[in-house]
């Protein structure tokens, strides 16, 4: 308990530092610049069912949570009177699925931002990670009316602009007579398929191979090894190949020569530019190609 007092005291602006890191750090993509991470395939994406977390495990990270975040984050993950901020909106809580974005952030993966190592091992990091989780799987039914859920209709846009948007940003690489033809029979709820064309798949159940990441390692003049991007960072860079064995390759400035090819890259990038009224837009037109 001393020990707790006197981190409080001593490291309180470190700590809220350490919150709004982990509250608005985005998903982790593939970017041309050495030191990019690739894009967490394994997040929790829209549409997707929480499987159940352990509950002995869930007990103790909430044990742990209450020593270590309880004072900024609150008991109910909606902030404390330390100013840390709601996890219950945090992109990274809200997106973790294994540990995967929260334990690295506990561990210090942010110290240069201010995010001090809590000290935490791996087994109790993910602990806590997984009472996150549990929390964040509740939000669904917190104030929900009781009775039948209602269904929203979300086709509220103008089916000619969104084909006019088509037409201008997405048919270089999809076709309405190809790729998309009977999409919206596929996915004839609406909200699957907004959820579906704005993701371009990534990640989804129905995701195909052609979605993911690849990388070119150049380890020697002519002898290049390719595969399924599986990390990348400053130092090193993993692969897996198509017998599913992984080879991993030191990093060292530009040597040995890495080519990343990620598809999703362009969908991720569009994300900042779509307005509300453009996703409505081609929603209503995607509905109409059955």
């Amino acid at each position: 308990m001393r020990h707790l007092h006197r981190y409080l005291a001593a490291g309180t602006a470190s700590m809220v530092a350490v919150l709004t890191v982990l509250c608005c750090s985005p998903g982790l993509t593939v970017a041309s610049a050495a030191g990019a991470q690739a894009p967490a395939t394994s997040a929790f994406n829209q549409g997707e069912v929480r499987a159940a977390e352990d509950p002995a495990v869930v007990a103790h990270g909430k044990a742990l949570y209450g020593i270590n975040c309880q004072a900024c984050h609150g008991s109910d993950l909606r902030g404390g009177d330390m100013g840390g901020p709601n996890l219950l909106r945090s992109q990274v809580a809200l997106t973790d699925k294994h540990g995967e974005l929260i334990v690295p952030i506990i561990q210090g993966a942010r110290a240069a931002q201010g995010m001090p190592n809590l000290g935490l091992n791996d087994e109790d990091a993910g602990a806590v990670a997984a009472y996150v989780r549990s929390v964040i799987s509740t939000i669904g039914g917190q104030g929900a009316p009781p009775g039948q859920k209602k269904v929203l209709d979300i086709v509220v846009g103008d089916a000619t602009r969104g084909q006019t948007y088509f037409a201008a940003h997405c048919a270089s690489c999809h076709s309405a007579t190809g790729d998309l033809k009977g999409i919206a029979t596929t996915f004839h709820d609406p909200v699957q398929l907004q959820s579906r064309w704005i993701t371009g798949g990534a990640g989804s159940a129905q995701a195909s191979t052609a979605t993911k990441p690849t990388v070119d390692v150049t380890v020697a003049p002519g002898e290049r090894v390719s595969g399924e991007l599986v990390r990348i960072d400053d130092f090193l860079v993993t692969l897996r190949r198509s017998d599913g064995t992984e080879r991993s390759f030191a990093r060292k400035g530009t040597v040995p020569a890495v080519v990343v090819h990620d598809p999703m890259q362009a969908h991720r990038e569009m994300l900042s530019h779509y307005t509300d009224g453009d996703i409505h837009d081609v929603t209503a037109y995607l509905v109409t190609l059955k």
